[in-house]
């Protein structure tokens, strides 16, 4: 049921909750795609075979008993990544700024806004990425983790000579 659930998340992203814009299918290709796309940036825990032609996602990454949020959320947001790259690449075509006399049309802020959105999703996605490949833990954690010898305190030594201990 990825369909179902990755569709849905990524119509909140998108702001198309009311499914004015894009119809499911779009969505679920767009899902696929994404997922795809992901396979060659991230080594996922689980090992999932994606289908163009049949837009499949195999195992499916939303069933209750082997839920896989990190996959959800970074292929969701790849997807509204891509979707708003899109409609930002449409509007780019057809902005435009139309003076006559006193009375102006100008429909350029619209791709202003656009890139504000796009900036965020994308970088939220990337955020996202960098935070999975770190392992979800604060930087430093594998050089200092809990059983290496010296965690617990960081001996330090001043130019001066003094030392002293970070705790």
């Amino acid at each position: 049921m990825w369909q179902t659930t990755m569709v849905k998340i990524v119509r909140h992203l998108v702001d198309d909750v009311a499914e004015t814009t894009y119809d499911d299918g779009r969505l679920e290709e767009t899902v696929a795609v994404s997922a795809q796309l992901l396979l060659n940036e991230i080594d996922f825990e689980q090992t999932y075979t994606i289908n163009l032609d049949t837009i499949s996602i195999s195992p499916d990454p939303t069933t209750s008993n082997a839920m896989d949020e990190s996959f959800i959320t970074i292929v969701s947001l790849k997807a509204a990544c891509i979707l708003v790259s899109s409609e930002l690449k449409s509007n780019s075509l057809t902005a435009l700024r139309v003076v006559d006399g006193p009375s102006t049309i100008d429909n350029r802020e619209v791709i202003a806004g656009l890139k504000i959105i796009q900036a965020d999703i994308c970088g939220r996605l990337e955020h996202s990425i960098m935070q999975y490949k770190a392992g979800i833990s604060p930087a430093g954690q594998a050089i200092l983790s809990p059983y290496s010898p010296g965690s617990d305190t960081v001996r330090r030594i001043d130019l001066d000579g003094r030392t002293g201990y970070f705790e």
